[in-house]
């Protein structure tokens, strides 16, 4: 069998945030494209950072990141994301293994790896596309009984 690399398992062309943006709308760009990560881009197109559902919770102190509770907070329309993200993040290139991802990922306790061509942000692999990528494996290639 092949080697899976994470252009095979990467949300490509991911949706991604500026620094000067606010939690609030990294919590609505969020809840809007249904991800819990954002690539953070710089106006001259560079990777500054990337920014978690977590971060933005634990900056406004909630205990969850659920609508109702972030709304009317009025934090989430004052802090700005470049405050909260994690800067220079870990990266990981698209000809890459998934297994070095899962590596890098397991080894610097992250849920997310933004996948970098050069200078030019091409996608984003989460614990939650290698977890459909190993059940797809798994569907496609059940293990023998032994």
């Amino acid at each position: 069998m092949s080697t899976m690399n994470v252009s095979d398992v990467m949300t490509k062309n991911p949706v991604t945030i500026s620094p000067d943006a606010t939690l609030r709308e990294a919590l609505e760009t969020m809840g809007r494209v249904g991800c819990h990560h954002l690539p953070v881009i710089s106006a001259d197109k560079h990777l500054t950072g990337i920014i978690t559902a977590r971060d933005c919770r634990l900056a406004l102190r909630l205990p969850d990141i659920l609508r109702e509770y972030w709304q009317d907070e009025r934090l989430a329309n004052h802090i700005l994301v470049k405050a909260v993200m994690t800067p220079a993040p870990m990266i990981v290139e698209p000809d890459a293994s998934a297994d070095e991802a899962v590596r890098l990922m397991l080894v610097n306790y992250v849920s997310c790896l933004p996948v970098m061509r050069g200078e030019t942000l091409v996608g984003i692999v989460t614990t939650s596309d290698l977890l459909l990528a190993l059940m797809n494996l798994l569907r496609s290639h059940p293990p023998e009984d032994g």
